[in-house]
């Protein structure tokens, strides 16, 4: 794992750049890995266990595999049922996560789920779902470094923006600011991120998108990423 600091030290003058490792060539993962450094601030990693989330993937052993190969902070985006968070938030942290993202629909176990993060010095995000009322994550932002509005229909790749993404963030910008947190609180959009979405996002507040095929598939990653850091 990194410094504990790593956070505060990520871009506040540029949008981070935030990866998505599901839309990395999933045979060549640590050819695309160099592909991606010196752009990447942050590797992005979906883990959903096909209940809680359509979608199944990824698992501890891999986290393991890329935090040998890469320096990068990994996020890990825990989608997994109240029964198994507690038991994955400790495998993903021995696999080297940097920073674990619970989702607020978990709070059933959130409150127990911060402090194992807490205890395991693994830096803690909460992510909503495009239907979850922003103003309930206001009761946990101080014990939160990352928060990650959804901006499609939880994991499947593909879709639309949703049309009150950017309100949302606007909500939760407002949010993270009231809270007057001592440790800086990033906020983060994933999903429908798209040429024409991320100046959107990005002027409701987003202080990083989840970038997917957007980097992965471009045709010149250099000048995809000076695009994006110069919005």
């Amino acid at each position: 794992m990194t410094s504990p600091d790593w956070i505060d030290a990520l871009p506040t003058d540029r949008l981070i750049g935030e990866f998505s490792m599901w839309s990395a060539d999933l045979v060549n993962l640590e050819r695309d890995l160099g592909r991606i450094a010196g752009h990447a601030d942050v590797l992005h990693i979906d883990v959903a266990d096909g209940h809680f989330a359509p979608a199944l993937l990824f698992f501890p052993d891999l986290v393991a595999a890329i935090r040998k190969a890469t320096s990068i902070p990994i996020h890990v985006h825990l989608m997994t049922a109240d029964d198994v968070l507690i038991p994955q938030i400790e495998q993903f942290a021995d696999a080297g996560s940097d920073l674990i993202s619970i989702h607020l629909e978990n709070e059933a176990v959130a409150s127990e789920a911060l402090d194992v993060l807490d205890a395991r010095g693994v830096a803690a995000g909460m992510v909503l779902k495009v239907e979850s009322p922003v103003e309930a994550v206001a009761p946990y932002l101080p014990r939160l470094r990352f928060v990650t509005l959804l901006g499609t229909a939880i994991g499947v790749k593909g879709q639309g923006l949703d049309e009150r993404a950017g309100d949302r963030l606007r909500a939760a910008k407002q949010l993270i600011w009231q809270a007057k947190s001592p440790r800086r609180t990033v906020l983060a959009a994933d999903g429908g991120i798209r040429e024409h979405t991320v100046p959107v996002l990005r002027a409701a507040g987003a202080e990083t998108v989840v970038v997917g095929s957007l980097a992965f598939g471009a045709p010149d990653l250099a000048a995809r990423m000076s695009w994006l850091h110069a919005l």
